[in-house]
């Protein structure tokens, strides 16, 4: 179990630090990065996703409606600071949590042995 911890403690941190690097960017390039989508339900060629960006220091969750003959509208939205949104993504779902840090390595172009992990 303690292994299970500091494997958990060390996910939480890396995710945290290309977040707080991905921040930077998008700061800089007044951009938003786009950590995943994800459809919730689609008919009609309407359809209503999950969109979840990365700004300068927050991540925000939101929930759009679109297309067809609906005007865009957010249904929901969620900001998170840096620092709490790995424990939040971690709590929601472990494969997400893995698809963002995997994400994230691949745009800024960070290698997972750039940092040790607990042994």
């Amino acid at each position: 179990m303690v292994k299970q911890v500091s494997l958990d403690a060390w996910q939480i941190q890396r995710l945290q630090n290309l977040l707080m690097m991905g921040s930077d960017i998008a700061s800089k390039t007044d951009r938003a990065i786009i950590l995943y989508r994800q459809t919730l339900e689609e008919e009609d060629g309407c359809y209503e996703e999950i969109v979840c960006t990365l700004t300068a220091g927050f991540v925000i969750e939101q929930i759009v409606t679109s297309g067809g003959m609906l005007v865009p509208s957010f249904r929901r939205q969620v900001v998170h600071p840096i620092v709490e949104y790995p424990q939040v993504l971690l709590g929601q779902s472990k494969d997400r949590f893995a698809d963002v840090t995997s994400r994230l390595e691949e745009q800024l172009g960070v290698q997972e042995e750039d940092e040790g992990m607990p042994g």
